[in-house]
């Protein structure tokens, strides 16, 4: 990773940030927008200081999910304000080049915009900022974490084998990279024929649970695939705006509530090694 010896600059805490969580999958079309959008919304709702970036630079749908699309407005110091909407501070490239042109872009690009993303942006206090990594295992992950300490990675995966697979090396990923796994999360895990009730396991069913197991990191919960989520994200009103009363909405309080307590977990084992050494 790095090129000769050069050793790349520490990554330094974001003033007034707490905690920073990455979303990411091995990859795409697993719903990874969808749990970070209604991860951010759920902790928001739970009382917490809330910001969400979108990494997903070449296809940025946190703006269409977070029913937001005005440009944002740029401070005197050429600092970027972040767009809020349900509770939540969002930035996205989607807000700064809308429409359906296409981000042609290389790597060192990449990693300039991540860096704005964090540190151009008045975050002010934040409790945690949730970043919407894109799929894969790419340039934008080695940015983030050379940029910001990351308090820990939520990896979303769909239970079919493919997906597992994938998932697979997003945890090799953020462990050759350093970053701790709070968890996996399992999307679309069944599905309830409206019907008749009867559970039909469109991607197969347990697999990020076994997966978990296997890797030893912590299962987070699993999503069903339920039309009204895929809905809310559509209308820009994600799911967890209904509250965690709501059985749609339910499972991603759960999520929010073990990503809260891992969270807290790493955070206590990181000050207890700075403390020892």
């Amino acid at each position: 990773m790095a090129h000769g010896h050069s050793i790349p600059p520490a990554p330094l805490p974001l003033p007034g940030v707490s905690k920073i969580i990455a979303v990411g999958s091995g990859k795409g079309g697993v719903g990874k927008t969808t749990v970070a959008v209604n991860l951010a919304i759920a902790l928001a709702r739970s009382g917490h200081k809330v910001g969400l970036i979108d990494a997903d630079i070449y296809g940025p749908n946190i703006p269409l999910m977070m029913g937001s699309s005005q440009q944002p407005r740029v401070d005197a110091n050429n600092q970027i304000e972040p767009n809020r909407t349900h509770g939540v501070k969002s930035i996205s490239i989607g807000y700064i080049s809308p429409g359906d042109k296409p981000m042609v872009m290389r790597g060192p690009m990449l990693h300039q915009i991540i860096r704005q993303f964090l540190q151009q942006v008045t975050w002010g206090e934040l409790d945690y900022l949730v970043v919407d990594l894109p799929p894969g295992t790419g340039d934008v992950v080695i940015s983030l974490v050379q940029t910001v300490p990351i308090t820990g990675a939520v990896v979303v995966s769909t239970p079919s084998d493919v997906a597992l697979q994938d998932a697979r090396k997003a945890l090799e990923m953020f462990a050759q990279v350093n970053v701790e796994i709070l968890g996996i999360v399992e999307n679309m895990s069944h599905f309830t024929c409206p019907h008749c009730s009867q559970m039909i396991d469109i991607f197969s069913k347990g697999g990020a649970e076994r997966t978990a197991a296997q890797f030893n990191v912590a299962f987070l919960g699993s999503v069903e695939l339920v039309a009204a989520i895929r809905e809310g994200g559509d209308r820009g009103m994600p799911i967890a705006l209904a509250g965690p009363e709501d059985a749609d909405a339910a499972p991603f309080y759960a999520i929010a509530r073990k990503v809260i307590d891992r969270a807290e977990e790493v955070a206590a084992k990181s000050t207890e090694v700075i403390e020892i050494s």
